[in-house]
């Protein structure tokens, strides 16, 4: 019995988990719908109606809405010609392959995004059944069911909110780029064969696919908070995510481009260390607190989610600073070595214009700055798209504030 409930039990500890909550409430919407269309529909077993369900009920409230539309137009074009085909030509395989084109034609020019093969779908399962004219009305009403009951669902039990799985995702990648800065500082005072540092190369580079796999994850997140009412400042958290991960992506390019410096200096230096041992142990204090940075950066970018903000912004400034002094002596350090042995100066430039871009890019006023930017051309479009809902907030939150001021 004990072992019986252990699932049982990990799914009650995860229920707020965001998979958890939504694959529950994929199976209750499919199931209401197809116990209403029963009741409403003339089909036997309208699956119809319990499928459109688990389609539209999507992981946000804001694709729920748009795709619910989205779909059922898609069946209604589909619907509307087989039964035009059905009326004219019949089922056979050459009227099979013109409703298929027709179909898929009608389907763009009705705007259905990624519906388009399901108003070819519709078209065919209508063309193939027997009864043609109930068939097809079933099918619409189905689908309407389908589509009303997903979009039910949402307004009355609110959709999941991603944000916090986006958080997780940024603290992650962070994490892959201060364990490589850190593999990278060990090796600067001992000799590093080619194959070892192109090897760093290439982790470098594959932090690009993780950057990919962020930014649908943190897509997601951004449309979990639209609409929906369970968050009370979605903007704010979408432009923080949001900018927070273009500093991180402009910092592995940059992460990469540093181990392409290395990867060129370790093929200069066969038989030596990369840096002299003054250098390197300068060179490892910088690389420490840079990773040191970035890493606090996305633990503040996150900070929403993880209520760590004063901590993270406290330890963010204290590395940024510490960093900043080790790139000074770094760059005193590397000025006297170059005078006295001058081989490829131009990559220990390269070394010290790369950590400046990355500490730049970390820095906290410009975040402010860009944040503040970022959050005034979104509010700008948001007006300038729905002039006159931006018009009944305003006045919304004005009468609210009156109110609120004459307590």
């Amino acid at each position: 019995m004990p072992e019986v409930l252990d699932p049982v039990a990990d799914l009650v500890k995860r229920r707020s988990d965001p998979v958890v909550v939504q694959t529950l409430r994929s199976a209750a919407a499919a199931t209401i719908a197809y116990a209403v269309a029963l009741e409403l529909s003339s089909e036997p077993a309208p699956l119809t109606a319990p499928l459109t369900a688990l389609l539209v009920v999507q992981v946000t409230l804001y694709a729920t809405l748009t795709t619910g539309i989205r779909r059922v137009n898609a069946v209604v074009v589909g619907v509307v010609i087989a039964i035009a085909f059905s009326a004219l030509v019949g089922l056979s395989w050459w009227s099979l392959g013109l409703i298929i084109l027709a179909s898929l034609t009608a389907g763009h020019f009705a705007r259905v995004s990624e519906f388009v093969p399901e108003v070819a779908i519709s078209a065919m399962l209508v063309l193939g059944v027997t009864q043609v004219t109930n068939t097809a009305w079933d099918r619409v009403l189905e689908t309407l069911i389908g589509a009303v009951v997903g979009l039910l669902f949402n307004f009355l039990l609110a959709p999941p909110v991603w944000v916090e799985t986006a958080g997780k995702s940024i603290l992650d990648l962070s994490r892959r780029m201060r364990q490589l800065l850190l593999h990278m500082a060990e090796e600067l005072g001992s000799h590093t064969p080619v194959e070892r540092a192109a090897a760093r190369l290439h982790e470098a580079r594959r932090l690009d696919q993780d950057i990919a796999q962020v930014d649908a994850a943190l897509r997601q997140a951004e449309d979990s908070v639209r609409f929906n009412p369970r968050v009370k400042e979605g903007l704010l958290h979408r432009v923080v995510l949001r900018t927070g991960l273009d500093t991180l992506e402009i910092c592995t390019v940059v992460l990469r481009v540093l181990t392409r410096t290395l990867t060129d200096l370790a093929k200069e230096r066969t038989e030596e260390p990369l840096f002299p041992p003054d250098v390197a142990e300068e060179l490892y204090d910088l690389f420490i607190h840079m990773a040191a940075a970035v890493e606090a950066f996305a633990v503040l970018v996150t900070s929403p989610v993880s209520a760590n903000a004063e901590e993270a912004e406290s330890r963010l400034a204290n590395e940024l600073a510490t960093a900043h002094t080790s790139r000074d002596h770094v760059a005193h350090t590397l000025l006297r070595r170059v005078r006295e042995h001058p081989r490829q100066w131009q990559l220990h430039g390269a070394l010290l214009a790369e950590a400046d871009r990355i500490l730049a890019e970390l820095d906290m006023e410009q975040r402010s700055k860009r944040l503040m930017e970022e959050l005034d051309r979104s509010s700008r479009e948001k007006h300038e798209r729905f002039p006159l809902l931006a018009k009944v907030l305003h006045r919304f939150r004005r009468a609210r504030s009156e109110r609120t001021a004459s307590r």
